[in-house]
C-alpha cells in the first residue's frame, strides 16, 4: 500500500522542500543551516503524518549517512586534486596555455565549462564533472560563483546517457523497456537531453557577454550542441551505452578545431559579468611559467586515463569489480504499509573502480610530479592537507543533512505523494509536468539515475492511465532528471566546495531555479503536444 493522497499529505510533502527552497533562496542561508530545517520538518511529517516508525526513520537517517559518506569519497579527493594543482601555481601556466589553445576567452570558457565537463560526465558522472571543473574555472580567471554556475549547466544535458548509461539503464529496468519501445523513448530522451545541451552552450554565453556573448559564441553553440545533441540522438538508436561518451569524446576535438580556426583571434568582453579581471589579465608579463600547459594538466590527464581504462576495457573492470563496501538494512514499512525492501548492501561502492579512488590516484601522481619539477615547496603536502581538510569538513555536514533529508522523504512515502499528487490536479495536461516529475526527483537526490528510480515505473503508470505516449513521457521523465541536476542542491553544494565559495549556495540556486524550469515548461510544452 501507500500512503493517502489527500490536501494533508500532500501539504506535510511539500513542507520540507519548501522550507528548504525559502531558506535557501529567500534568506541565503547555506546549505547545513537550510537542510537542518528541512530534515527538521520531514522528521517531525515522516512520524506524525506518514506513520513511519522510530525503527524505519533512524534506518533512513543511516542511509542519509552512508550515502552523505559515498558523496564525500568523491568530493575530498576532487578538492585534493585541485590543491595540488594550485600549490604547484599550474594554474598559471593552464591560464597562459589556454590562451595558446585559443586566444578567444569565451571559447576558453566553453570548452572548460560545457565540454570539458560532458565528457566527464560522460565517463565519471557523480557530481565529478561540477567539483572538477569549477576550480579549473577559477584557475583561468573565471569568478568563483560563475565557475561553480557555469559547469553545472554545462554537464546536465549530459546525465541521462553519460556516465557510461547507468541513469538510462536505471529506466529502461524501472518501465521494462524493450523492442520499439525502447528506441522511441532513446529518441524522445534525446530530444529533450538535445534542447538542455543547446540551452547550455547559449545560457554560458548570455552569462559572459549578454547578446554580444550570444553572437560571439554562436559557430560554438550550434556546432558543439549538434554534435552533442544530434550525435547522441542517431547513436542512441544504435548503443544507449556508448553513446554519449562517443560523443562528448567527439566534442572536445571540435572544440580543438573551433579554437585553431573560428576562434584563432583574440577576444575578450571587459565588461564580462563572469570574469575577475585581476586574475584574467594576470601572468601576461614577468618569468615564464615552470610548467608547460600539457605538464600542468597532468593530473586530469591522468585521471581521465584512468578512468577510460578502468571503465571501458572489461576485463579490467571486472577484474578490479571484486571489492564492494556498504551496509545492510531490513525490511522496514510505514503505518500504511509503503515498503522498504530488504537490502544486503545498499548504495555499495565498488572500491577500486570509484571514482574518489581514480581522483586520489592522480592526486598523488601529480604530487609527485610537480616535485619533481621543482615546483612544490617542502612544507606542500601539510599546506595541500590542511587545505582539503578545511573545505571538505562543513561540506561533510551539510551533504549528510541533505542526503538524510532525502531519504527519510523517500522512504516514508513522502516522495511519491509529492508526485502522484501533482498527477491527480494536472489530469489531461499531465504530460505538461511531467518534465518536473523528473526535476523533483534529481532535486531531492542529485541524481538522474535516482530520478528514473523513483519516477520510472510511476510515469509509465500514468501515460497509460491518461493515453499518452508512454515513449514521450519516459523520455520527459529522464529529461526533467538531467535538468534537476542542474538545481540540485547536492551538486550546487560540490562545486561551491571545490571553488571556496560554502555558503553561497542560496545566490546559485536564485540565478538557476528560472533556468531550470524554463527549461523544463519547455520541454513539457513539447511533451504536451507530442503525446
Amino acid at each position: 500500500m501507500d500512503p493517502p493522497i489527500t490536501l494533508l499529505t500532500w501539504g506535510a510533502a511539500v513542507l520540507s522542500i519548501a522550507a528548504l527552497l525559502a531558506l535557501l533562496v529567500c534568506w541565503q542561508w547555506g546549505v547545513a543551516e537550510a537542510a537542518s530545517v528541512g530534515l527538521g520538518i520531514s522528521l517531525v511529517t515522516a512520524f506524525a503524518v506518514f506513520k513511519g516508525s522510530p525503527a524505519l526513520i533512524a534506518g533512513e537517517l543511516a542511509k542519509g549517512i552512508w550515502g552523505g559518506i559515498a558523496v564525500m569519497a568523491v568530493v575530498v579527493p576532487a578538492i585534493l586534486i585541485f590543491e595540488v594543482t594550485d600549490e604547484a601555481k599550474a594554474f598559471d601556466s593552464f591560464r597562459r596555455g589556454m590562451r595558446k589553445f585559443s586566444p578567444d576567452e569565451l571559447l576558453q570558457i566553453l570548452t572548460i565549462g560545457w565540454v570539458f565537463a560532458s565528457f566527464l560526465q560522460g565517463v565519471t558522472g557523480f557530481g565529478v564533472p561540477v567539483a572538477i571543473v569549477a576550480p579549473l574555472l577559477v584557475g583561468i580567471g573565471v569568478k568563483p560563483f560563475w565557475a561553480v554556475a557555469v559547469p553545472l549547466i554545462g554537464h546536465a544535458w549530459a546525465t541521462t546517457f553519460g556516465t557510461l548509461a547507468v541513469a538510462w539503464e536505471a529506466l529502461v529496468l524501472q518501465a521494462s523497456l524493450s523492442g520499439d519501445l525502447l528506441l522511441s523513448t532513446a529518441v524522445w530522451a534525446g530530444v529533450f537531453t538535445w534542447a538542455m545541451d543547446f540551452t547550455a552552450g547559449a545560457a554560458i554565453c548570455w552569462f559572459y557577454a549578454g547578446r554580444e556573448g550570444v553572437k560571439r559564441g554562436l559557430a560554438a553553440i550550434l556546432s558543439v550542441s549538434c554534435l552533442h545533441g544530434g550525435g547522441q540522438l542517431i547513436l542512441s538508436q544504435f548503443n544507449q551505452v556508448l553513446c554519449n561518451f562517443l560523443v562528448s569524446s567527439a566534442g572536445l576535438i571540435l572544440a580543438y578545431v573551433l579554437g585553431r580556426t573560428v576562434y584563432a583571434r583574440p577576444y575578450r568582453h571587459d565588461a564580462s559579468r563572469l570574469m575577475d579581471k585581476g586574475v584574467a589579465l594576470g601572468g601576461e608579463e614577468g618569468d615564464p611559467p615552470s610548467l608547460t600547459l600539457h605538464q600542468a594538466f597532468l593530473p586530469y590527464y591522468i585521471l581521465t586515463a584512468v578512468t577510460l581504462f578502468v571503465l571501458l576495457v572489461p576485463p579490467v573492470k571486472r577484474a578490479l569489480s571484486f571489492l564492494k563496501v556498504g551496509l545492510p538494512f531490513p525490511e522496514t514499512a510505514t503505518g500504511y504499509g509503503f515498503v522498504n525492501p530488504a537490502v544486503e548492501l545498499y548504495a555499495p561502492i565498488t572500491v577500486f573502480t570509484h571514482a574518489g579512488v581514480f581522483l586520489t590516484l592522480a592526486s598523488v601522481i601529480g604530487y609527485f610530479f610537480f616535485k619533481t619539477r621543482n615546483v612544490m615547496r617542502p612544507d606542500s603536502a601539510k599546506r595541500i592537507a590542511a587545505r582539503t581538510l578545511d573545505k571538505a569538513a562543513p561540506a561533510t555536514i551539510a551533504v549528510i543533512l541533505l542526503i538524510a533529508m532525502s531519504k527519510v522523504m523517500g522512504g516514508t512515502g513522502q516522495v511519491l505523494v509529492l508526485a502522484r499528487g501533482t498527477a491527480l490536479v494536472t489530469g489531461k495536461y499531465y504530460a505538461l509536468f511531467a518534465p518536473f516529475i523528473g526535476v523533483l526527483g534529481a532535486f531531492m537526490t542529485s541524481s538522474c539515475m535516482a530520478s528514473n528510480i523513483l519516477f520510472g515505473s510511476f510515469q509509465q503508470t500514468m501515460a497509460d492511465l491518461l493515453q499518452l505516449d508512454q515513449a514521450v513521457i519516459l523520455g520527459a521523465q529522464t529529461g526533467g532528471g538531467a535538468i534537476g541536476n542542474v538545481i540540485c542542491p547536492g551538486n550546487v553544494l560540490l562545486g561551491t566546495t571545490t571553488a571556496g565559495i560554502l555558503g553561497r549556495e542560496g545566490e546559485l540556486l536564485k540565478k538557476l531555479i528560472p533556468l531550470g524550469c524554463a527549461v523544463a515548461l519547455a520541454c513539457g510544452v513539447i511533451a504536451f503536444f507530442a503525446s
